[in-house]
């Protein structure tokens, strides 16, 4: 059985890690111009990302060619970080602090706040999850790690589609509904929750095969 957390990590952390990228590239293609404050349009006056309201990102730099520079460098890093190095030691660490910096640098607002939660989320990759083996019943983790699959589909499919579909109607449809941003919203956040907490249920059923509690779950294989 694969490890949920981790899928769930590496594949969420790849996606912000290119919308941070593509904040920067936006940042960049403003060149040598100076932000007029701490908050800034990643892409301001683009129709394609006009109904994301230009894609509000900050900075600390007083230069946007530099903060498009940085925004990339380290949301690459994260990329390569999230998907080749996650599980290693202090792994969860290294992610929050690479967050923090694409935060401050370009990176925009909502990808770098997930990424130092999918930080957060690293460090228990590994975990046995006691609390849940304690706490939850045996036949509630069944249930909620089987939902995991569908959970991750809809989750993975609703943030692509809040990140370009939005846009993508917008822009060669001419569709503009709030009502859909905004339900749109809604589910992106909380399917992102959903998805990792029955991950975690789903992770707790991992044993030591030579325990006697396989053979209490037997028929209840979640592949």
């Amino acid at each position: 059985m694969k490890n949920a957390t981790k899928v769930f990590v590496t594949t969420f952390g790849t996606i912000m890690a290119l919308a941070g990228i593509e904040h920067g590239i936006g940042e960049l293609l403003q060149g040598n111009t100076v932000p007029e404050g701490i908050m800034i349009l990643s892409w301001p006056g683009s129709d394609f990302f006009r109904i994301q309201a230009g894609e509000p990102a900050m900075t600390i730099l007083p230069n946007l060619l530099i903060t498009g520079i940085l925004a990339v460098f380290f949301s690459l890093i994260f990329l390569i970080w999230t998907t080749l190095f996650v599980q290693r030691k202090n792994s969860g660490l290294v992610m929050i602090l690479l967050a923090i910096a694409m935060l401050l640098f370009g990176g925009g607002i909502f990808p770098p706040i997930f990424c130092v939660i999918l930080g957060i989320l690293a460090a228990r990759i590994n975990s046995s999850f006691p609390w849940w083996r304690t706490h939850i019943p045996m036949k509630a983790r069944i249930l909620l790690g089987k939902l995991w699959p569908i959970s991750f589909s809809v989750c993975v499919v609703t943030w692509l589609f809040m990140l370009a579909g939005i846009n993508s109607l917008d822009y060669f449809l001419g569709i503009q509904d709030d009502n859909l941003m905004y339900a749109l919203m809604i589910s992106a956040f909380g399917f992102f929750f959903l998805t990792m907490l029955t991950g975690f249920a789903r992770d707790s059923m991992k044993v030591n095969p030579k325990s006697a509690y396989p053979r209490l779950v037997r028929g209840w294989q979640l592949w």
